[in-house]
């Protein structure tokens, strides 16, 4: 006999979702950075333990929208929370309760979902003591079906999310392969790779208008070499010069920290180019949205 279970981890922007999943898969597959919005689409991992299949969906963070990519992104939250086994609502604990976050709890209350609250960063509370409120004050809020505090950064407490998740399967089919972890193209993986950087070395300003497409991903048959062609989009000429550089530094930094992730996932050594293209506005287009694969359609 067989078990699955899907869930959706939802929450906050920087709650630390995409670290709690990559840490629960054991695969970086979720993009991941101190700049609020970093996960922009859905994003499926797997986790097969014996006879048990844990489907999770990492989700964009609760914010308020400022622009058409905005609410494509709450949108895939909304959609993705809907018909799953449970949700994962992580909080950052060192943070009051946001009203985005107090009308995703609505939501959730009134469809009568499984909800299991994960606090996390305890790591940066100096008196624990003060989680008791905290836990307190949010399953008076909500009827919880447990609670748990845990830090993502020191490995404290995620493998009880998972033993929480695991509870909640029932008897179905495995959907994927077991040895799979992802169902994510290899090309969506890699230009996640690439804007985890760009995220990581530049200002907001300019983060928050760059999209990565890869547009060529090849093995030479001769070598073993895995050839990548990237470009980077990003909406102003001026934020060009930023991440190129004086004298191209900052897109040679970027693009050596991308490509040693990407030698040590896809394990074979990596000739990355990659290109620098400027689309106004971008956010606020349907039609590139949709080509850069951000729309929730």
């Amino acid at each position: 006999m067989t078990k699955t279970v899907f869930v959706t981890i939802a929450g906050r922007t920087n709650a630390g979702k995409s670290s709690l999943m990559n840490a629960m898969i054991g695969e970086k597959i979720a993009s991941v950075s101190n700049k609020p919005q970093t996960t922009r689409t859905r994003i499926t991992g797997i986790k097969t333990v014996g006879d048990t299949q844990m489907v999770f969906i990492d989700t964009p963070g609760l914010h308020k929208p400022k622009n058409k990519l905005s609410d494509h992104m709450l949108n895939t939250v909304k959609e993705s929370v809907t018909d799953m086994d449970a949700i994962l609502f992580v909080m950052d604990c060192t943070r009051n309760i946001s009203e985005q976050e107090e009308n995703l709890l609505m939501s959730l209350k009134k469809s009568k979902a499984t909800v299991i609250l994960v606090l996390n960063k305890i790591d940066l509370l100096t008196d624990k003591s003060k989680l008791v409120p905290i836990m307190a004050d949010m399953n008076r809020r909500f009827s919880f079906k447990a609670t748990i505090p845990i830090s993502v950064l020191e490995d404290d407490g995620v493998s009880l999310v998972e033993e929480e998740v695991c509870k909640l399967a029932v008897e179905a089919p495995h959907y994927f392969p077991d040895e799979k972890f992802t169902d994510q193209p290899e090309k969506v993986l890699a230009a996640e790779m690439i804007r985890e950087k760009l995220l990581n070395a530049l200002n907001d300003e300019v983060t928050h208008g760059i999209a990565v497409a890869v547009e060529r991903m090849e093995e030479r048959d001769y070598k073993d070499i895995l050839d990548i062609d990237a470009v980077i989009y990003c909406e102003r000429e001026s934020h060009k010069g930023i991440i190129i550089g004086k004298h191209g530094s900052m897109l040679k930094k970027i693009a050596t920290q991308a490509r040693q992730d990407l030698e040590s996932f896809f394990q074979i050594k990596v000739n990355l180019q990659c290109w620098i293209k400027v689309k106004e506005d971008w956010r606020n287009r349907e039609g590139l949205i949709r080509n850069f694969g951000l729309s929730e359609q």
